[in-house]
C-alpha cells in the first residue's frame, strides 16, 4: 500500500509534504539464507514511486542465516552505512579493514572512487539482523574510508542520538549534508525534531513500537518521508525506537 499525504501547517505558512510506506508495502526478497524487505527499488524489486528520498537511495532491512553472507563485491561513489539490530557482522574490505560490528555498534564506508568489500554473519548458529542503508554522497571519487563507532541505548532515552553527521565529532562522518540519529521514547515521549539544513527532508523508520510522526501514525517498520518543513513533531504511542534520515532532496 503506498500512501501519499499533504498535509497544510500553519506555523510559518508552510506546507509539509508527508509519503507513508507501510512496513507491508516494501518489496520482499528470500534467498534462503537471506530475507530482505526494500524500502525502495533494489535488485528485483523495482518500484517506479520508490527509487529514493532524495539522497536516501537504499534502506534494506536484512536478516542474515547462521555464517552466511555477501562475498566481496565493489561499490564506488556511495555512503554505505549498516546498523546491526541482533546480532553480529563481519566486515572485510580492500582498504585493509576486517572488523565485527555488534548490536549498539554504527558503521560507515564511504566507497568513493572504488572499494570491495564482503559481509558475514559472524555466528554460525544464529542469524544477524541489520539495516544497510545508502546514500548518495556529496563528493564523487574521494579516497574511500571506513570508521565504525558504539553507541549506548541509554544515551538516546527519551531523545535524538545523532550517530552519523557531515562534521563527524561523536558521530561518523559522512560525505554529504546527511544527520542519521536514533531515538528510545517512553511511551508519552513528545519531541521536535528540527531539520539541521534548509531544503533536507527527513524520513523517518520506526524500528520497535509505535509513533506518531508528522501527524501519521505509524507501526513498526512504517516509515515516514517528511520535506517542505524545518520541524518534524514525534509522539511515542508505545515504548519506540526509531532511526531518523535527515537527507538532502536535491543534491
Amino acid at each position: 500500500m503506498y500512501v501519499h499525504v499533504n498535509s497544510i501547517k500553519q506555523e510559518r505558512n508552510i506546507k509539509m509534504n508527508t509519503v507513508v510506506h507501510k512496513s507491508d508495502s516494501r518489496g520482499f526478497a528470500d534467498h534462503g539464507w537471506l530475507r530482505s524487505r526494500h524500502s525502495f527499488s533494489f535488485a528485483g524489486y523495482y518500484n517506479p514511486e520508490r527509487v529514493h528520498f532524495g539522497a536516501l537511495r537504499v534502506l534494506n532491512d536484512d536478516k542474515v542465516a547462521g555464517g552466511q553472507g555477501f562475498g566481496t563485491h565493489p561499490h564506488d561513489n556511495m555512503e554505505i552505512i549498516s546498523i546491526p539490530l541482533a546480532g553480529d557482522l563481519e566486515h572485510k574490505d580492500s582498504t585493509g579493514q576486517s572488523e565485527v560490528i555488534r548490536e549498539g555498534d554504527v558503521q560507515i564506508m564511504s566507497a568513493g572512487s572504488g572499494i570491495r568489500h564482503s559481509e558475514y554473519n559472524h555466528n554460525q548458529h544464529q542469524p544477524v539482523e541489520f539495516l544497510q542503508i545508502w546514500v548518495f554522497p556529496k563528493e564523487r571519487d574521494i579516497t574511500p574510508r571506513y570508521e565504525q563507532k558504539s553507541y549506548k541505548a541509554a544515551d538516546r532515552l527519551n531523545r535524538i542520538q545523532t550517530v552519523v553527521s557531515p562534521e563527524g565529532g561523536e558521530a561518523l562522518t559522512i560525505n554529504q549534508d546527511a544527520w542519521f540519529s536514533l531515538g528510545n521514547l517512553v511511551k508519552g515521549t513528545s519531541l521536535d525534531y528540527g531539520l539541521n539544513r534548509e531544503g533536507n527532508g527527513l524520513y523517518a523508520f520506526v524500528l520497535k513500537g509505535e509513533a506518531t510522526i508528522a501527524g501519521e501514525s505509524l507501526l513498526q517498520r512504517d516509515a515516514a518521508g517528511v520535506t517542505d518543513t524545518r520541524n518534524v513533531k514525534i509522539t511515542a504511542d508505545t515504548d519506540t525506537e526509531i532511526l531518523l534520515m535527515e537527507v538532502p532532496m536535491e543534491f
